[in-house]
């Protein structure tokens, strides 16, 4: 497994920007899948974007496409998710998470980080 721990999250007006930061331990990160996720109150978690080993493949949520941006950076073992334009249905708890593919499963999963977005 991966151990990774996210950072960067917090409390940001409509329009403005944040980027999370996912740094991984354990298992070869350059050869993991690497995904965000969320979960806001009462609803299921739901992928928000997804990227290959190589950084060569990047998936999103339709609902970000455009907004958020998701990089890593294999020499740091860290993946980032840019968040721009957030709007306050961005509200969630921000889960980084390892898999060996980006169509999953994810075996390996952050604690998660808080982004709150207010209108």
């Amino acid at each position: 497994q991966v151990h990774l721990l996210e950072s960067g999250g917090g409390l940001v007006q409509a329009g403005g920007s944040l980027r999370l930061s996912c740094a991984a331990s354990g298992r070869t990160f350059t050869r993991s899948a690497m995904g965000w996720f969320r979960q806001a109150p009462g609803k299921e978690r739901e992928f928000v974007a997804t990227i290959s080993w190589t950084g060569g493949n990047t998936n999103y949520l339709d609902s970000v496409k455009g907004r958020f941006f998701i990089s890593r950076d294999n020499a740091k073992n860290t993946v980032y998710l840019q968040m721009n334009s957030l709007k306050p249905e961005d509200t969630a708890v921000y889960y980084c998470a390892a898999g060996l593919n980006v169509a999953g499963p994810y075996d390996s999963w952050g604690q998660g980080t808080q982004v709150t977005v207010s209108s």
